[in-house]
C-alpha cells in the first residue's frame, strides 16, 4: 500500500467537492525505496543514455534494443508486474516514479520504455489467463522479450473500434488467420510479442490476440518510417498474411479487445504524463546553465526579465504537473488497494483502479504533454540561434516532445473524452453532478468568504468558485443541447480546459500546503502555487467567455457572464514580482531544484 491513504475518493469527484492535503502523495512523500529507486533510475540514464544520445538521434535501433534489455536486467521493466510473473509488484505511485526519472534524456528511449511496460505488457497482466501469464509475463518483465501493441490501421486512428483486420477461424477450430494491416506501431523492429487487435466475423467489437513474432507465420515488417523526433524508436507498419494464432492466444474473450485497448490507454495515458516530467525538468536546467554562462551585454542573459519569464512558467508548470501526477497514482494505488481489501483479485482490481480514475489520466496526458512541448520551445528561444542547430540539445528535445500531443489519443480526443466519461459518471450515479450544478446555481449570488488565519484560505476559495463556474457551465451546456452535447465539440473543449485547470491548480495548493504544514521551507513553492493560479482563472474566464453565447439563450447571457466574472473575482498577485523570484531561485540553483 502506497502512503497517504485516508479515503477513498471516486475519479472525478475533485470537481464537486473539496479535497485535504492530508488525503494527498506529494514526491515530497517518497518512501526510502523510493528514493533509493529514483537514484538507481537517474544513474542508469545518465550513465547508459546520456552518453550515447548521438546515436540514439542516428537511429541505432539495436542500441535502443540493448538500452531496454539492460533496463530489464536492473528491474525496471517489470516494476508493476506482480512477483509471482518476474516483476517487482509495486504500486501505481513506484511506477510513475521509474517511468518519470527513465525517460529524461531520450523520446528515443522514453517511447519504447512506455510502449512496452504500458499498452505492450499490462494488458496481458491484466487481462491474461495463468497460463498466457506465466508463457509471456516473465520475458517482458526482465527483457528476454520486447512487446508491441497493434492497433492503429490506415482509417482507424482515434476510432480505434473500427479497424479492417480479419481474424478467421480454422475448419478444424484449433485457431485463427489474422490478416490485415497495423501502422505507427512503435517497437516493431525489435518486438517479439506482438498484441494485435483484429474483428472476427461481423463482431461490433473487435478481439485481441497474443501474437509471438515469426517470420514464417505471415507476418512482415514495412522499412522504419521516417519521423519527425524520437529517432532511434523503432516505428513501423505490420502485416499480417493468414497469420495462425491458437485459439488460446486470444486475450480475455473474444470481442473484448475494444475494453482492452481503452483500458490499456488509461495506463498508457498517466504513464506518459509521468514520462515528460524528467523530460522537463532537464530542459530547464540546461536552460537555466545556458542562461547563466551566455553573456550578452555585458551580462548573464539569465539577469534579463525576457529571460526570467520563460524560467519561472517553464518551472512553475513542472511543479504543478508533478503534483497532479503523483496525486493521481497514489488514488490509484488507494483504489486497488480498497477493490482487494473487498475481495477482488488482483486483475480486477487494478483493471478498476485505474478505470476510476481515467478522467484524471486523460488530465495528465494533455496538460503534462503541453507542458513539455512548451518547455522545449522556451528552451530554445533561450538559445536563441543556437537553439535551433542540431548541435544543441533543444532541438531535440522539442521535436521529442511533439509526439505526447497525439499517441495515446491525441490531446483534442482525450478533452472530449474526459468531458464525457464526467457526464457519463453523472447519469450512472458515480457522481452526484446534477447536485453540485443545482448548489452551483444557489451559491451565484452568494460568493462567501474565506478564512483569513488559513494561509491558502483565498486561493482554497477561489478555487471552490472555479469548480461552481464550471458545474454552471456544464449543467448550461447540458440543459441546451441534451444527449447532442457530445457533437458541440468546441464546447466540449473549453469546459475540458476548465476542469485541467482546477485539477492541476488544486494538486499545486494541496502539495504546497501539505509540505508547509510540516514546515518545510515552502516560499518559492507558494510563489509558483499562486502564479499557477493567476494563469488558471484567466484561462478559465477566456474560455467562459468563449462559450457562453453558444450555451446560453440571449436574455440569460448577459447574466451568466456577470456571474461568472463575479465568481472569478479576485486579488490579482503581483504577477511580475512572482515570476522574478521563481526565476531567481533556479538561476541561482543552477537547476531545477523543487
Amino acid at each position: 500500500m502506497e502512503q497517504g491513504e485516508k479515503s477513498i475518493k471516486k475519479g472525478g469527484a475533485f470537481i464537486i467537492q473539496e479535497c485535504s492535503s492530508d488525503n494527498i502523495f506529494t514526491p515530497e512523500d517518497f518512501n526510502e525505496e523510493q528514493k533509493m529507486m529514483k537514484d538507481s533510475v537517474i544513474e542508469f540514464v545518465d550513465r547508459e543514455i546520456v552518453p550515447v544520445k548521438e546515436r540514439l538521434e542516428n537511429k541505432d535501433f539495436v542500441l535502443t534494443e540493448e538500452l531496454m534489455q539492460k533496463a530489464g536486467s536492473l528491474g525496471f521493466l517489470g516494476v508493476g508486474i506482480p512477483e509471482e510473473y518476474g516483476g517487482m509488484g509495486m504500486g501505481y505511485v513506484s511506477r510513475m516514479l521509474v517511468c518519470d526519472y527513465i525517460s529524461g534524456a531520450s523520446g528515443s528511449f522514453s517511447t519504447p520504455f512506455g510502449a512496452h511496460t504500458g499498452i505492450g505488457t499490462l494488458p496481458i497482466v491484466l487481462y491474461g489467463s495463468e497460463k498466457q501469464r506465466k508463457d509471456y509475463v516473465s520475458k517482458l518483465a526482465t527483457g528476454e522479450w520486447l512487446a508491441s501493441y497493434c492497433l492503429t490501421e490506415p482509417g482507424a486512428g482515434s476510432d480505434a473500434n473500427s479497424g479492417k483486420t480479419k481474424a478467421v477461424l480454422s475448419e478444424d477450430g484449433s485457431h485463427y488467420k489474422i490478416s490485415g494491416q497495423k501502422i505507427w506501431i512503435s517497437n516493431a523492429g525489435f518486438a517479439k510479442l506482438f498484441i494485435v487487435f483484429a474483428r472476427i466475423e461481423d463482431d461490433k467489437n473487435i478481439t485481441s490476440f497474443l501474437v509471438p513474432y515469426d517470420t514464417k507465420n505471415g507476418i512482415t515488417l514495412g522499412e522504419e518510417e521516417k519521423k519527425l523526433g524520437i529517432n532511434s524508436s523503432s516505428t513501423r507498419q505490420v502485416f499480417f498474411n493468414e497469420t495462425k494464432v491458437p485459439v488460446e492466444n486470444i486475450l480475455a474473450e473474444r470481442g473484448e479487445g475494444f475494453k482492452i485497448a481503452v483500458n490499456a490507454l488509461n495506463v498508457g495515458r498517466i504513464q506518459l504524463g509521468a514520462a515528460c516530467l524528467e523530460a522537463q525538468r532537464r530542459v530547464i536546467s540546461i536552460s537555466v546553465k545556458y542562461a547563466n554562462e551566455r553573456v550578452q551585454f555585458k551580462k548573464p542573459i539569465s539577469q534579463f526579465g525576457a529571460i526570467k519569464e520563460k524560467l519561472a512558467r517553464m518551472a512553475t508548470t513542472c511543479y504543478v504537473g508533478e503534483s497532479a501526477t503523483y496525486r493521481a497514482a497514489n488514488d490509484i494505488d488507494k483504489k486497488i488497494s480498497s477493490l482487494k481489501n473487498d475481495g477482488l483479485d488482483m486483475q480486477k482490481a487494478e483493471l478498476k483502479g485505474a478505470e476510476e480514475f481515467a478522467i484524471e489520466c486523460s488530465i495528465l496526458k494533455v496538460a503534462i504533454s503541453e507542458d513539455i512541448q512548451n518547455s522545449s520551445d522556451d528552451g530554445i528561444q533561450i538559445y536563441g540561434g543556437m537553439g535551433f542547430s542540431a548541435e544543441a540539445p533543444m532541438e531535440a528535445a522539442w521535436r521529442d516532445s511533439r509526439i505526447g500531443r497525439i499517441y495515446e489519443g491525441t490531446n483534442e480526443i482525450n478533452r472530449m473524452l474526459l468531458i464525457g466519461m464526467l457526464l457519463k459518471k453523472g447519469l450512472k450515479g458515480e457522481l452526484d453532478l446534477m447536485g453540485a450544478v443545482l448548489k452551483s446555481k444557489k451559491e451565484i449570488n452568494d460568493i462567501g468568504s474565506y478564512e483569513q488565519k488559513e494561509e491558502f484560505g483565498k486561493e482554497k476559495h477561489l478555487l471552490k468558485n472555479l469548480k461552481n463556474v464550471f458545474l454552471l457551465l456544464l449543467g448550461t451546456s447540458v440543459e441546451k443541447f441534451g444527449p447532442k452535447i457530445e457533437e458541440r465539440q468546441q464546447v466540449l473543449l473549453s469546459l475540458s480546459d476548465m476542469v485541467i485547470e482546477i485539477y492541476l491548480s488544486e494538486s499545486a495548493i494541496l502539495r504546497t500546503e501539505k509540505n508547509s504544514i510540516k514546515g518545510n521551507d515552502q516560499n518559492i513553492q507558494i510563489m509558483m502555487t499562486k502564479l499557477y493560479l493567476f494563469e488558471a482563472v484567466e484561462t478559465i474566464l477566456k474560455k467562459a467567455k468563449e462559450i457562453i453565447p453558444s450555451i446560453s439563450d440571449l436574455e440569460r447571457t448577459d447574466g451568466l457572464k456577470k456571474s461568472i466574472e463575479k465568481l472569478c473575482t479576485y486579488n490579482i498577485p503581483n504577477v511580475i514580482d512572482l515570476k522574478t523570484k521563481i526565476a531567481d531561485k533556479i538561476i541561482s540553483e543552477n537547476k531545477y531544484c523543487f
